[in-house]
């Protein structure tokens, strides 16, 4: 993990870009505790990962930070890393084809088939968990990050694969608005740590009963949905609210 830029932000978070392996990413850690602080205040911050769909870092950055933020404010570092083809990483001629047949689909009204859905998503997931695995090892080995992990949005496929597969993470926030392919339904019986969804009722590129028969399939014994009416960039602020809260239980 190799560090390029540091700075602080206004309110005393840091926040480091690094690169690992040639994947960008960026990690934000909470403003240092005053010195008059009791000592709790400097042990190591849990860590939530990211996630977020996939159009690049830099056009996702506003979110990101203002979702870092609020993760410090609780006491939380968060990290998030490019996903596969996405930015300045290299194109995947497969799935670019695989976007634009989805986009003629939509465009023609007609249903999305299962195998623009599998070459779509699944090449992305296979990618990408195995990298998010690789740099959770890399932040965990940093001084001052320690404890339980949590995962919290971005795409819904690469959540259920990491939360099926990565023992380290303890809770994570899905949000449910992207395909799924049908075998990420299976895997979502493997997961039985505690799942806060969000769904959004009236999201216009998101199947609803698809959505709802995930949340059914996940495996774990406590697992909530959150639904709001509204499309899919109405989420109010009270659900973002609700699952850091959400976060805090079960992360600290």
């Amino acid at each position: 993990m190799h560090v390029t830029s540091e700075r602080r932000l206004d309110d005393g978070v840091l926040e480091r870009e690094f690169t690992l392996d040639g994947i960008p990413g960026i990690l934000w850690t909470p403003a240092p505790a005053p010195a008059s602080a009791p000592a709790p205040a400097s042990a190591p911050a849990p860590l939530i990962l990211l996630g977020h769909p996939p159009l690049g870092l830099c056009r996702m950055y506003p979110r990101l930070v203002a979702r870092a933020r609020h993760c410090a404010a609780e006491g939380f570092a968060a990290a998030t890393i490019e996903l596969p083809g996405s930015g300045e990483r290299p194109r995947r001629p497969a799935v670019e084809q695989a976007r634009a047949d989805l986009r003629r689909a939509m465009e023609a009204g007609e249903p999305v088939g299962d195998e623009i859905i599998d070459a779509l998503v699944l090449p992305l997931v296979d990618q990408a968990v195995p990298e998010w695995r690789a740099a959770l090892d890399a932040l965990l080995a940093l001084p001052g990050i320690g404890g339980r992990v949590g995962y919290s949005g971005g795409v819904i496929s690469i959540g259920v694969r990491l939360a099926a597969v990565e023992p380290r993470i303890s809770a994570a926030v899905l949000f449910a608005g992207s395909f799924v392919p049908r075998a990420v339904y299976e895997e979502a019986r493997q997961v039985t740590i505690p799942l806060h969804v969000l769904l959004q009722w009236d999201d216009e590129g998101n199947d609803r009963q698809a959505a709802l028969d995930l949340f059914d399939a996940f495996g774990s014994e406590e697992k909530s949905l959150h639904a709001h009416l509204g499309g899919h960039t109405g989420v109010p602020q009270s659900a973002g609210e609700e699952a850091a809260r959400f976060l805090m239980r079960h992360l600290t």
